[in-house]
């Protein structure tokens, strides 16, 4: 019995205009409750970003910065976070690497270097909205949840393999796609939290289905009840789900639960 439904945003509930069909959102949505089945955020962006695009359904409840900090608009059901010295070491790591432009992404406010430029700022600031430019990456008076980072796209398995070499044991680097990699707590994926959330809500990640396209899909895909993949989704996502819907910019998760839940 489906009681969950967890949807990655960028490249699978959202179009590229990074928008969704509200109207024919908000008659899915009533379907969902009508079901008994809670909708939820899985997504690898900012609490405070995701909350932008729901603000008309304040129950919503967001697995975001990939599974690090959930919460819904009043509670916070867990927060994990790198430790100082874990931090420390990461940020000297990714520093290291000047082709490199990075976003601490903290429980208060993500953090990126003003050496940056205007263009990647503005730009990070569509998915942080809050957001501190800074010097350096040193952060006192907040704790890192993980880091990101956006370069071409054709360079972003060779950076998998050199960050997943040199961060071995103290972080896990994943890709969400269009050339951006996430620096994240081992362990610590969609598919823990949802599984964390499941324990609070009393739902079983097998009552749950999920939807995705990228790398950081590919363990809620697999571990849940139901795992669907984007049309536009990396090879993997495809391989492991267990069913396929139009793309998002055909609006795909709309159209497969308006199919799942018709009459």
């Amino acid at each position: 019995m489906l009681q969950l439904v967890a949807v990655d945003m960028d490249g699978t509930f959202l179009r590229s205009d990074q928008d969704y069909d509200r109207a024919r959102f908000a008659r899915v949505h009533q379907m969902l409750n009508n079901h008994g089945v809670r909708f939820v955020v899985a997504s690898g962006n900012q609490y405070y970003q995701l909350r932008s695009f729901f603000q008309d359904y304040p129950e919503t409840i967001y697995v975001a910065e990939n599974g690090a900090y959930i919460r819904d608009e009043t509670q916070t059901y867990a927060v994990h976070t790198f430790t100082p010295a874990e931090t420390a070491k990461i940020t000297a790591i990714l520093t290291s690497h000047p082709e490199l432009k990075i976003v601490a992404c903290g429980v208060k406010s993500g953090y990126v270097r003003a050496s940056e430029g205007d263009a990647f700022i503005t730009n990070t600031r569509r998915y942080y909205h809050r957001l501190a430019v800074q010097p350096t990456l040193e952060v006192t008076d907040d704790d890192i949840l993980k880091f990101g980072m956006n370069f071409p796209p054709e360079r972003t398995e060779e950076f998998l393999q050199v960050l997943g070499e040199e961060l071995r044991g103290l972080a896990v680097a994943t890709s969400s796609g269009h050339g951006d990699i996430d620096i994240i707590q081992p362990g610590r994926h969609k598919a823990a939290g949802l599984a964390e959330l499941g324990q609070v809500l009393n739902i079983p990640l097998a009552n749950m289905a999920a939807f995705g396209d990228g790398g950081n899909d590919l363990e809620m895909i697999k571990e849940v009840g139901l795992g669907v993949a984007m049309a536009n989704a990396q090879p993997a996502v495809k391989q492991a789900a267990d069913a396929q819907t139009v793309d998002n910019n055909a609006q795909g998760v709309l159209a497969f639960l308006e199919d799942y839940f018709k009459d």
